[in-house]
């Protein structure tokens, strides 16, 4: 049975260089998603969310390749960012970050087998995030992008990378998007890459 990839059919959108910023055209995606606000490390919304994505994704992921006998790499998680004060995000003051925590799912695998993923993982796990799961598309169009390595509390020159190329073509449009292609819980802070994009107009 092959597998499909979709980061390596998508690697212009899924693999990044951290030497230079560059310009990508995203096109409308489909996402499991779910919001939240708060600090994501001390946020149990927050785990709870992250968990239920992967959840629902990787029991999408099983139902498909019995009932399809279609394999494929559940994506990423990625999160759109962003506050009602800006300054927050400068200031760091977690605690009025809002977010949208998302994982991109094929175009073959239908609502249906979202909902009866959603049931199974009901029924099994009984996570309380899971009743704020949605499935959507959403599109970005014109944005950029670079890769970032190193924690999170270090993101701050890159992004300024990605804002300033961005001024000099354009204007910022759009909320904050990181792609997290690092298992965090295992990898060195040091060695995360995390894909840095920001739409523009």
């Amino acid at each position: 049975m092959p597998k499909i990839d979709l980061k390596k059919e998508l690697k212009q959108l899924y693999h990044a260089s951290a030497k230079g910023v560059v310009e990508v055209q995203v096109p409308r995606l489909r996402f499991l998603m779910v919001d939240g606000e708060g600090d994501p490390n001390t946020s149990p919304w927050y785990a709870e969310a992250v968990e239920a994505l992967f959840s629902v994704s990787y029991t999408a992921k099983f139902m498909v390749k019995k009932a399809a006998q279609t394999d494929y790499a559940v994506m990423p998680l990625e999160g759109l960012w962003w506050s009602d004060d800006m300054s927050s995000f400068t200031s760091n003051d977690r605690s009025k970050w809002k977010w949208t925590m998302m994982i991109m799912q094929p175009h073959f695998v239908e609502q249906a087998v979202i909902e009866a993923a959603l049931a199974e993982v009901k029924r099994k796990k009984g996570l309380p995030a899971l009743d704020e799961l949605r499935l959507e598309d959403f599109m970005e169009g014109r944005c950029a992008q670079i890769l970032h390595v190193g924690p999170f509390s270090e993101e701050g020159p890159t992004i300024q990378r990605v804002h300033d190329f961005i001024g000099e073509r354009s204007a910022l449009a759009g909320r904050h998007h990181e792609i997290y292609l690092s298992d965090v819980r295992r990898a060195d802070p040091a060695r995360w890459k995390t894909i840095i994009r920001q739409p523009m107009e």
